[in-house]
Order: C-alpha cells, then structure tokens, then sequence
C-alpha cells in the first residue's frame, strides 16, 4: 500500500510521478526506505521511548521523530500507540483476551477468577515464551519499565474496573494485587519452590484467591 499524496506535492512522501521516458520514479515515504527497515526503525525507538519516558510520556510525533520517518508512516503499520506499546513489550500472549472478562465479575468475587486465569495461562503452551519474557527482563531497567508501564496499563487497570474507592485507594489495591500476582508466577514457575510448584491449581487458588479478594475489596489495615 503507498501513501498517496492527494495535492500531488513532491515534497509529500509516497507519490507516485511519472518519468520524462514513460517510466515511473516512486518518491520515499518519510526519510527512510525500506518496508521492513522503516517497522524495525519504529518499533526499535518506541521501545527506546517508552522505556524512557513511559506509556503517556511518549508521543507517537516522537517515536517518528527519533525514528526518522514521517508520522503518518506509523499509521501505515500500526494501528496506534496501543498496539505500538504492546508490540515494544513483546508479550507471547495478549493480556486483552486474556482478562477481557474481567471487569463483568463481581468485585466481590473476583479474586478467584484472578488467580485461576493466571494458572491457566501459565499451565498453557504460553508458558515457554512467558519464562523467556520475564527472565529477559530481569535485570534490563529498559525491559523492566516496559513490563510496569505493561502491567499497570493493560493487567492491573483490567483486573481494577469497577473496584470501588478513591483513584489513590484504586491504584493502593491494585499494587497490592500486583504483588499477588507476579509473586505467584515467580515463586511457582520461574524459582519453583517447593511445595507451591507443584501443588494441584484447585489448592493454589483455595490458598492464594483469599489474599487476592482483600487487596481488591477488603479492610486495608
């Protein structure tokens, strides 16, 4: 697909002008050439950005701007800033689908739909690819920023909808959820310590959701 340039201006990147010996001379799109060139040029930089300045902190006018292309080349292959920040993390699954019905439970309830999804998708053929996610990260602080920015943005803000209380109480809980959650993953998947790693799921959702439902909806002391 080119980008045309509908008012036929040469300083316009995409268009498509005809040679003086009946050939044709197709003008660069931004600064850069090269389809694949031009996505890992953008990506490479939103990864950069992002891991800098965070999610909101990043603009899509500066990723284009450190990637040297023109700002309409990041619409020609990502959707948006979303998707941009979802591929810069490179999660081998898609928190989206994962938790899409997360804010239709009760938040009274939910705890136990939090931990069960979590040891579904651990205990799936995910599970390579989110070992080889979260041991790439640790110890990378660009890697690392774009994992809070991820958990918070995507996870957390998924697992939080409806929870009632203030925006401080809302962002309290789901910190402590956080550590709920990603404790559970390291200590049964990724140090596997004993007896949590191989205990049954239907126990480690009867010992760990309890703990789960009061950071969401219980007395914080």
């Amino acid at each position: 697909m080119r980008l045309e340039d509908p008012a036929g201006s040469p300083d316009r990147p995409g268009r498509v002008r005809a040679g003086t010996a009946g050939g044709t001379a197709t003008a660069r799109r931004g600064r850069r050439g090269g389809t694949t060139e031009s996505r890992d040029l953008i990506l490479d930089a939103a990864r950069k950005l992002f891991a800098e300045h965070g999610f909101e902190g990043t603009s899509l006018r500066q990723v284009a701007r450190s990637a040297g292309v023109d700002p309409a080349m990041i619409h020609h292959f990502f959707t948006g800033k979303d998707e941009l920040f979802a591929l810069s993390v490179e999660l081998p699954a898609d928190p989206d689908k994962i938790l899409a019905g997360m804010a239709g439970a009760d938040p009274d309830q939910r705890a136990e739909l939090v931990v069960r999804t979590v040891l579904r998708l651990w205990e799936s053929p995910a599970q390579a690819g989110l070992l080889a996610f979260l041991r790439g990260t640790i110890g990378s602080k660009a890697k690392t920023a774009l994992l809070r920015d991820m958990v918070a943005k995507r996870v957390i803000s998924r697992i939080m909808a409806g929870i009632p209380g203030t925006p401080e109480e809302v962002a309290l809980r789901g910190s402590l959820v956080a550590t709920q959650v990603v404790g559970l993953m390291m200590v049964r998947y990724v140090v596997r310590l004993e007896p949590l790693a191989s205990a049954p799921p239907e126990d480690v959702v009867r010992l760990v959701a309890p703990n789960v439902q009061r950071y969401l909806t219980g007395p914080l002391a």
